[in-house]
C-alpha cells in the first residue's frame, strides 16, 4: 500500500492546485456548480475516450450536459466538446468509428450517429420515448429499452392502450402498487427492442426479445446498459430480468437470460437453479464466455456477489472469486480475455482489482479512494473514474506496471478557492472485540476546538469510506468548522460477508455499541474533537439510528438529524415496497415475528426522546414513507422536545433537486450550530 500511496502522489502532482490568495470554506452551492464528470467510452482504436461533463443550472435548477472528449495518445491533452451535439446524452462507440447517442428532436430523443470528423445525423424514428440503447458488436443491430404496456413492438403500444374509466383511481390485484418513487402503472414494464440497421439506419418497428416475460428488463429502480449485452456475434442478446407476479416484492431472484437478437424465439433462463441474484451479464472479447455476478442467498440484497464465468459452448459455470471475500461490482473484460477487472469495496476505499482468468488470483490495480466505470485498453492499462473525500470524479489511468496518471481536472479552479480538508481513518476494538474502522474530517487550518458532526451511513450495509457524495458530503459539513465522525459499524461494506451479515435482527445492537466506542475513541486521540458540543446525524437507517440513539443514548448529543429514518419498525414492514428488505433484516414478516420488529422498534422508547431533532421526509419516498417521519415530529411535539420538520414534497429518499439540496445543507448545519454554539474557528474565515 505504501506503493499505491506513493504513485497516487505522483498522478496528482501533475495537477497541483494554484495557491489561492484567499481560500474560503467550501459549501453547499460550491459543491452543486462543479463540473461532474461521467463514464468513459474508448473509440474501437483506442485513441479516444468520449464522456459527460454536466453543470448546473441553478436559476432553472436542473443539470445539462455536455459531451466531451479526450485524446488518450497526447500527455496533457485538453477537453474538447464534441461539435454539434449540443443536448446530446448516453454517447457511445460503433464498431465503425462512429459516436452514437441520443439527442431530443421535437418531443422525443432519437439515436443519433456521427462519424469522427463528420455531422451528425438521426437515424431512428422512435414511436415512443426510450430510455437507453445498445449497439451490436457486428453494427448491424440495436437494442433500445423504455417503459411499455404488453405489447409485440415499440410503436404500437400507443394506439394499444386499455381505454379508462371516468373516474382517476388506479386498480391493482397485487404487488408493486409503487417503487422507489413511483406508483406502478398496471402492466407497464421496462422492455426491450431490437432494430436491425441497414444503410446507417434504424428499420422495422422493434421487435420486443423478452417474449412472454413478465418483469423489468433493465430492472427497477437503477438498472441499466450493464444489464445487457450482446454476443460477440451480435446473434444473442443476454439480459437479467426478475420474474414478476405475487412474488416480485419479496423476490430478488434475477436471472441472466439468452435470447435470439431478432426475437425469433422465446428466451432461455441460464440461471435458473439459482435463486438468488444474478446479474451484470459481460461476455468476452473471444466470445467465449459470460461473465456475472451472482449472489447465494435469496432475499437478501447485500448478499456477496461472486464473479461466475459461464463456457457459452458448453455450459459448464464456475466461481472465479469464490474464494474472495469480497463483493464484486462491476465487470470489465480485458481485450486479451485473460483477466477481469472489477470494482470492490475494501476497508474505506472502493478500488479496482485485476481478477485472473485462469487462476482466480486478485490482484489490486488502485489504491486509495473511490474507483468506478472501469475500461480496459488494448495496452492492457486501466481507464477509470476516481474520486475522494477531497473532490469529485476525475478520469485516471493505471498501467501495467501500476503506474498511475491523473488525466482530467475538471474542477480545478474551483477546488482551489476552497479551504482544504484532512482526512484520517482510525480504528478501535468494537462490539465483540472486533477490529471496526472509522473516519475523521476536518478543516485543515482549523484551529481551536472543533464541534463533532457525527454522521451515521444508511444502508444499513454501507460505508463511510473516502468517496465523494453529492448527498451527504463530509467536506461540506466539515468546512464550517466541524470534526466530522464518522463509524463503519457492525453490518457495514468492505470488511467480509460475516461482518456485513452481523447486523441482521440486531440493528440496535452491535451497531450502537460500535458508535458508542468509536466516538470515544476518536475524542480520546484527537485533543481537538470537542466531545461536550456533538450532534449525530443520519439518512435511512442512520435516519433510525437517530431515532433509536434518541431513546438509548438520550444524554449522547447535543442535537440529532434523521433524514428519510425508521421511527416504526413493524409498520415499517408493511409500509415499504422491496418487502424482502425488512423480511431479511428482521427474520420474517412482521406478523409471523412480531417480536422481532419490536425488539429494536424507536418507538417504543418514545417516553426517554429528549433531544432536539430535526426530522426530514420526502413526500415521493416510497423506500422509508414520509408517515415514518411525520410520526416521529409528533412523537416530539407532544413530548415538548425542541424539533423542526423539513419536508420537500418533489424529492423521494434522496435530496436531487440542486436548490433542494442547497436549502437542505443550510438547515441541517443551521440545526447543528444552533445547538453545539458555533462552528469552529478556520484560518481565512471572518
Amino acid at each position: 500500500m505504501k506503493k499505491h500511496a506513493f504513485l497516487a502522489a505522483a498522478a496528482f502532482a501533475a495537477f497541483a492546485l494554484p495557491t489561492a490568495a484567499a481560500a474560503r470554506p467550501m459549501t453547499a452551492t460550491d459543491m452543486h456548480t462543479m463540473r461532474r464528470l461521467g463514464a468513459a467510452e474508448v473509440s474501437p482504436d483506442g485513441r479516444t475516450a468520449v464522456f459527460s461533463l454536466s453543470t448546473t443550472d441553478l436559476p432553472a435548477n436542473k443539470r445539462n450536459n455536455t459531451l466531451t472528449m479526450l485524446d488518450l495518445t497526447r500527455r496533457g491533452a485538453t477537453l474538447q466538446p464534441v461539435p454539434g451535439v449540443e443536448g446530446g446524452h448516453s454517447a457511445t462507440w460503433g464498431p465503425d468509428g462512429a459516436l452514437y447517442f441520443l439527442k431530443a428532436v421535437g418531443e422525443r430523443d432519437q439515436l443519433h450517429r456521427m462519424p469522427l470528423g463528420g455531422q451528425a445525423v438521426a437515424i431512428s424514428d422512435f414511436g415512443a420515448d426510450i430510455s437507453g440503447f445498445k449497439i451490436a458488436p457486428t453494427g448491424d443491430r440495436v437494442i433500445v429499452w423504455a417503459d411499455r404496456p404488453d405489447c409485440p413492438d415499440l410503436p404500437c403500444a400507443a394506439t394499444t392502450l386499455p381505454a379508462k374509466p371516468g373516474g382517476t383511481g388506479q386498480v391493482f390485484d397485487e404487488l408493486f402498487v409503487r417503487h422507489w418513487d413511483t406508483w406502478v402503472e398496471p402492466g407497464v414494464r421496462s422492455r426491450i427492442y431490437s432494430f436491425p440497421v441497414e444503410n446507417d439506419r434504424l428499420t422495422g418497428m422493434g421487435v420486443r426479445v423478452t417474449g412472454n416475460l413478465v418483469g423489468d428488463t433493465p430492472s427497477k429502480p437503477f438498472g441499466g446498459g450493464e444489464e445487457i449485452a450482446f454476443s460477440r456475434d451480435g446473434r444473442t442478446v443476454y439480459f437479467a430480468l426478475r420474474e414478476a407476479g405475487r412474488v416480485e416484492a419479496t423476490s430478488t431472484n434475477l436471472d441472466i437470460f439468452a435470447a435470439p437478437a431478432d426475437g425469433s424465439a422465446p428466451p432461455t433462463n441460464l440461471t435458473d437453479p439459482n435463486d438468488g441474484t444474478d446479474t451484470l451479464p459481460t461476455v468476452s472479447p473471444d466470445g467465449r464466455t459470460l461473465a456475472y455476478v451472482a449472489m447465494a442467498r435469496p432475499g437478501y440484497e447485500s448478499d456477496r456477489q461472486v464473479l461466475m464465468l459461464r463456457d457459452l459452448a458448453s455450459g459448464q459455470v464456475r466461481p472465479l472469486t469464490g474464494g474472495w471475500d469480497r463483493s464484486v461490482g462491476s465487470i470489465a473484460w480485458a481485450p486479451d480475455a485473460r483477466s477481469i477487472v472489477v470494482d470492490a469495496q475494501d476497508t474505506l476505499d472502493n478500488p479496482l482489482f485485476r481478477v485472473d482468468v485462469g487462476s482466480g488470483r486478485v490482484t489490486r490495480l488502485t489504491g486509495d479512494g473511490t474507483a468506478h466505470n472501469a475500461r480496459v485498453l488494448r495496452d492492457g492499462s486501466v481507464l477509470y473514474t476516481l474520486n475522494t473525500v477531497h473532490k469529485p470524479d476525475d478520469l485516471h489511468r493505471v498501467d501495467r506496471r501500476g503506474r498511475a496518471s491523473q488525466l482530467t481536472a475538471v474542477n480545478r479552479e474551483l477546488l482551489a478557492e476552497l479551504d482544504p480538508v484532512s482526512f484520517e481513518r482510525f480504528s478501535f476494538a468494537g462490539a465483540n472485540n472486533d477490529r471496526v474502522w472509522g473516519i475523521k474530517v476536518k478543516p485543515q487550518n482549523a484551529r481551536g476546538k472543533l464541534p463533532i458532526a457525527f454522521v451515521v451511513h444508511g444502508g444499513p450495509q454501507g460505508s463511510s469510506g473516502n468517496g465523494w457524495s453529492y448527498r451527504w458530503n463530509p467536506r461540506v459539513f466539515a468546512s464550517p468548522g466541524y470534526g466530522v465522525v464518522s463509524v463503519d459499524f457492525h453490518g457495514s461494506t468492505g470488511y467480509g460477508q460475516a461482518f456485513t451479515d452481523s447486523i441482521t435482527r440486531d440493528w440496535g445492537g452491535k451497531p450502537l455499541q460500535d458508535l458508542k466506542l468509536g466516538l470515544a475513541h476518536a475524542v480520546a486521540t484527537d485533543p481537538q474533537l470537542d466531545r461536550s458540543r456533538a450532534c449525530a446525524l443520519g439518512a435511512s437507517y442512520g435516519g433510525y439510528m437517530a431515532y433509536w440513539i434518541a431513546g438509548q443514548w438520550p444524554d449522547g448529543f447535543n442535537c440529532l438529524v434523521s433524514h428519510n429514518g425508521v421511527f416504526d419498525t413493524r409498520s415499517m414492514g408493511f409500509m415499504t415496497e422491496e418487502l424482502w428488505f425488512t423480511e431479511q433484516e428482521f427474520g420474517g414478516t412482521p406478523y409471523d415475528v412480531p417480536q422481532e420488529y419490536e425488539r429494536w422498534n424507536p418507538l417504543l422508547h418514545v417516553s426517554k426522546w429528549k433531544t432536539p431533532m430535526l426530522v426530514v421526509i420526502g413526500d415521493r419516498d416510497y423506500r422509508i414513507p414520509y408517515p415514518q417521519g411525520i410520526a416521529a415530529f409528533t412523537a416530539l411535539q407532544r413530548r415538548g422536545v425542541p424539533s423542526r420538520l423539513l419536508r420537500f414534497p418533489d424529492e423521494n429518499h434522496w435530496v436531487l433537486k440542486p436548490k433542494n439540496s442547497i436549502q437542505w445543507y443550510g438547515e441541517v448545519q443551521g440545526w447543528l450550530d444552533k445547538y453545539t454554539g458555533s462552528a469552529g474557528t478556520v484560518s481565512g474565515q471572518q
